[in-house]
């Protein structure tokens, strides 16, 4: 079986922190991987080397997570900073790899990075069963798609690294290696069970339009042939005024975009980062022209209460209790509730739906997942939280 244990530290000294972190978390047989989440504040490398100096030879990867991270005892947000991991261990195999942004195109990384952890298999199992990614907030759907050509559709958990106040400030950690643009992974072979729900949780409106032109793959330039500001300023009784620049990433939390896979069964999550001077909106995720985009909707207090609920909803689909969760909230969506004077309440929500099992979430500026049937999804202002069980 599967076995999972959290570790996590404040300590103000790099080192110390990952030495505390890791020896939390060093408590399980045959550990495999550790996914290490820290603070931008903070050296990673010497988080790193702390967290190395207890695990040795096994694998860390992840990447920094936005202002905190959310463990079973606690919310971590401490501005001198933060690390936490969850090991994975027991009856299981997991091969990692990963590379900074190079010359290559992000998908020919995928491919490069996705061969080079399997070809480190030493199992009798060649099918893979799930895979966690981590990359930097640019190309994560291609980096995607290149990890796919090489081992299928199997299910993805994970996030984009984040900072504290999107100024570019984050980190991807692969095992000893720090770097601000690229992609890391870890491929799991193991038959512990694992599911994983992907939602924004938003409630649809009778807000829609065709997108008629892009700049780019995430610059939406008009929707219905208007500038896109102004039709979602209209759509939101806003003023345009009141969404220029970086104040449409706030703006739009509580009301971002959406587009649906092509059978309906996931709306993700598009969320408008930035308004230029041409009345254009800088997305934080793909967009693809004659599809379309859908005005979605929900309260702060809404967004709150989706982590409970989503747990619940992911309990639903575990055919055997779950052991521990891995959950990746958005750090956009975190922002948002701290605006709202209730970030406070995301630890108290979360434990009312899980009161005694291991957790640990991240805050991310990206996240991953499947939908109802559908194919791996990468969207912002997003839950990714995935389950494990026997």
């Amino acid at each position: 079986m599967l076995k999972t244990k959290v570790g996590y530290s404040e300590n103000i000294d790099a080192y110390e922190s990952g030495v505390e972190t890791a020896t939390m978390a060093n408590t399980i047989e045959n550990p495999q991987v550790g996914l290490l989440f820290t603070s931008c504040v903070q050296d990673q490398q010497e988080i790193i080397r702390g967290a190395k100096s207890i695990l040795k030879d096994v694998p860390l990867i992840g990447c920094t997570s936005s202002a905190a991270v959310c463990t079973q005892d606690g919310y971590l947000n401490k501005e001198t900073g933060y690390s936490a991991m969850m090991l994975f261990g027991g009856s299981v195999e997991v091969v990692t790899a990963g590379s900074a942004k190079t010359s290559e195109t992000p998908r020919e990384i995928g491919r490069k990075i996705a061969q080079e952890a399997i070809a480190k298999r030493k199992g009798s199992d060649t099918e893979p069963d799930f895979f966690f990614m981590s990359a930097s907030p640019a190309n994560e759907e291609e980096y995607l798609k290149g990890i796919q050509d090489v081992i299928g559709n199997i299910p993805v958990f994970g996030g984009s690294a984040a900072d504290n106040t999107v100024e570019g400030k984050w980190s991807i950690l692969n095992d000893q290696e720090v770097y601000n643009d690229g992609c890391t992974i870890a491929i799991f072979y193991t038959d512990s069970q694992m599911k994983n729900i992907y939602t924004g949780a938003y409630h649809e409106t009778e807000n829609a339009g065709i997108i008629t032109k892009i700049s780019g793959s995430r610059t939406l330039v008009e929707i219905d042939h208007e500038p896109a500001v102004e039709k979602y300023a209209k759509w939101t009784n806003k003023k345009v005024e009141d969404l220029m620049g970086d104040k449409l990433l706030v703006e739009t939390i509580c009301a971002p975009l959406g587009v649906k896979s092509p059978t309906g069964t996931v709306t993700t999550v598009r969320h408008p980062m930035y308004a230029n001077d041409d009345l254009s909106m800088n997305i934080g995720a793909d967009l693809a022209v004659n599809t379309a985009v859908i005005q979605l909707s929900n309260s702060s207090e809404g967004i709150l209460e989706a982590n409970r609920q989503t747990v619940q909803k992911l309990n639903e689909l575990m055919t055997t209790p779950a052991n521990s969760y891995f959950l990746v909230h958005c750090g956009g969506r975190r922002l948002g509730l701290a605006l709202a004077n209730i970030e406070d309440q995301i630890y108290p929500e979360i434990k009312k739906a899980i009161p005694d099992k291991e957790f640990l979430m991240v805050f991310t500026f990206g996240e991953y997942g499947q939908g109802d049937h559908s194919s791996n999804t990468v969207g912002g202002l997003s839950l990714s939280f995935t389950g494990f069980g026997e």
